[in-house]
């Protein structure tokens, strides 16, 4: 019996393995076909602000593979996402599964729509705002790697926040929310929803508000979804 289970033990972590490097293997394609246009990829990314500068000689390439290993990343994530689920998926159940390949789209498709709505409307937002403190004088000078590194934490902050109505679901199916909790505690959740937008957003009223509304129809979306579980759930 105890030869079985290290057997099955092995056997479990030698298709880890596998399943890791076909992850990895992916992420290194996907982010070496990227490479040879990150200059491109740079000039889209840099509309919002215009002008950049870079400080040390290595600067702008390191920079370029930052943003090589990025979009390999975002790229190869559906080929990560089936490895994950392949490797889960021998033990669950069949309903289980089902909501896995219901939600796992569904969750990467919030995470896009999180990531393009920082993208393209809190950013141009933002930056005019910061950018507007410049005086003749003081001329703003904005590194690429530091610029890379702000888009990048604002748009998966953005994208991580969008996921807000799958865990609401997931909470609910496991029983650690209820549709009750929620109204009961909307005046608290809307409060953090102004105080998280003041947060991550320049300090302008536009952009929070931007990021705000949002962030309120997430919330009542969840709401919505958590209820239509919750009723289907003890209904069953």
């Amino acid at each position: 019996m105890d030869n079985d289970k290290k057997l099955t033990l092995v056997e479990h972590l030698g298709e880890l393995r596998g399943r890791l490097i076909k992850s990895v293997a992916a992420v290194i394609i996907f982010s070496g076909i990227l490479y040879s246009s990150s200059g491109k990829i740079l000039n889209i990314l840099s509309r919002p602000v215009g002008k950049l500068v870079f400080i040390s000689p290595v600067e702008l390439f390191l920079v370029y593979i930052k943003v090589a290993l990025f979009g390999g990343f975002f790229l190869a994530s559906p080929v990560i996402i089936y490895q994950i689920w392949r490797f889960v998926s021998a033990g669950l159940k069949p309903s289980e599964n089902k909501a896995i390949i219901i939600f796992g789209p569904a969750s990467f498709l919030l995470f896009l729509l999180g990531a393009s709505f920082a993208y393209f409307v809190i950013m141009p937002v933002g930056i005019h705002f910061l950018l507007g403190f410049a005086t003749d004088a003081i001329k703003p000078m904005i590194t690429v790697n530091n610029y890379i590194s702000f888009i990048s934490m604002i748009t998966i902050a953005f994208g991580a926040i969008f996921e807000l109505p799958i865990v609401v679901l997931f909470l609910t199916k496991i029983g650690l929310v209820t549709p009750t909790l929620l109204y009961s505690k909307r005046r608290h959740i809307i409060l953090s929803i102004f105080i998280l937008s003041a947060m991550l957003t320049p300090p302008d009223v536009v952009t929070q508000i931007l990021m705000a509304i949002p962030l309120l129809v997430l919330f009542e979306v969840s709401v919505l979804l958590s209820r239509f579980v919750y009723r289907k759930k003890f209904s069953a």
